[in-house]
């Protein structure tokens, strides 16, 4: 299927224009992601219709807390990424081209029976997760506007590069997103992820500015990303540049695919990095990947009392009302809360 947001250049070359890589293709290559093609000029995409994964997951794994919380996210990916973190969670499926020389698997799924699994699933959203929902963009494109027509929400769970113009084509269908904000550190973005800083922090205030409600997520690596004073430059520019109501979630690192020689991160640093989070004036501060610690439940910004408690992705306990705290009336930013 020919790709979306691409120009052609002479001598069959094509510039893709979906991600900041721009990836410039020679006829018979691919792009940096492994799963859009120059074929004679014309940039197609590999993954259309091909997905790896899908599952019905609560809305909490994503993770997004400020979203329709308690319910189901039919949750859908296919192989391919356009970073190549060291640390990737999803290695088997989103580097399975890098890895395995070109790769492309999957079951095909078009976009409308993606849709009535959703429905037939209970499901109230569709998440486009796992791997880099850019890299399946006319998929997630598709899908997201027969969801819109439906009733049903849409999300991407992303690395935050694409560029403005695909931001503006999915922006109409598109409600929330969870983007990785993975350091605060070019030289992190560049060893580490084979990417920039600058373009992720430009995509986050594109979608704020966009309505798209957006909530971050930071992966804490021992020795790497998690120096106090670049924590708290990166919880500074989401206070001042995407606003104190916008969700921080704070996730525990475990030693994963190439990136071995590092500890778990302590449980000490991410209750710092959540001090240095609220310090900063962010309403509300996550952490993850530490069940049971209490760092899952939403306070009110306004009384500190707890309005939302949360076990891993269950929720225990909703007391919001019309998306407000029961005892102070302080609003709780937010899609969908009670």
């Amino acid at each position: 299927m020919e790709a979306l947001l691409y120009e052609k250049l002479p001598e069959a070359k094509v510039r893709c224009g979906l991600c900041h890589h721009r990836c410039i293709i020679k006829p018979g290559r691919r792009g940096i992601c492994g799963v859009r093609e120059n074929r004679d000029g014309v940039l197609n995409t590999l993954v259309y219709g091909r997905l790896i994964a899908r599952h019905i997951d609560p809305i909490e794994k994503k993770p997004l807390f400020h979203v329709m919380p308690g319910s189901l996210s039919y949750s859908i990916a296919t192989v391919g990424c356009n970073f190549a973190c060291r640390f990737c969670q999803n290695a088997d499926i989103a580097q399975m081209p890098a890895d395995r020389d070109g790769m492309v698997m999957g079951d095909t799924v078009l976009p409308e029976a993606v849709v009535r699994a959703a429905e037939k699933g209970g499901c109230r959203s569709i998440a486009f997760t796992y791997t880099e929902p850019t890299v399946f963009f006319e998929m997630a494109f598709e899908t997201a506007r027969i969801a819109r027509e439906r009733g049903l929400l849409t999300i991407f769970v992303s690395n935050g590069y694409m560029t403005p113009e695909a931001v503006e084509m999915i922006r109409p269908y598109l409600d929330a997103a969870n983007i990785d904000l993975k350091a605060y550190s070019d030289d992190f973005y560049k060893t580490y992820c084979g990417a920039r800083l600058e373009p992720v922090r430009e995509t986050l205030k594109t979608m704020k500015t966009a309505g798209i409600f957006v909530e971050v997520t930071t992966l804490v690596i021992p020795g790497l990303n998690d120096a106090p004073k670049e924590l708290r430059a990166l919880a500074g520019f989401i206070a001042d540049e995407l606003g104190p109501e916008t969700p921080w979630h704070i996730s525990r690192f475990h030693p994963v695919y190439r990136l071995t020689d590092r500890p778990p991160t302590p449980v000490e640093t991410l209750t710092a990095a959540r001090d240095i989070g609220l310090d900063a004036g962010l309403k509300y501060v996550y952490l993850g990947n530490v069940p049971g610690s209490g760092g899952e439940d939403t306070a009110c910004p306004g009384c500190g009392r707890t309005v939302i408690r949360r076990m891993g992705f269950q929720i225990r306990e909703n007391r919001t009302e019309k998306g407000r705290c029961p005892d102070c009336g302080e609003p709780i930013h937010g899609i969908g809360l009670s």
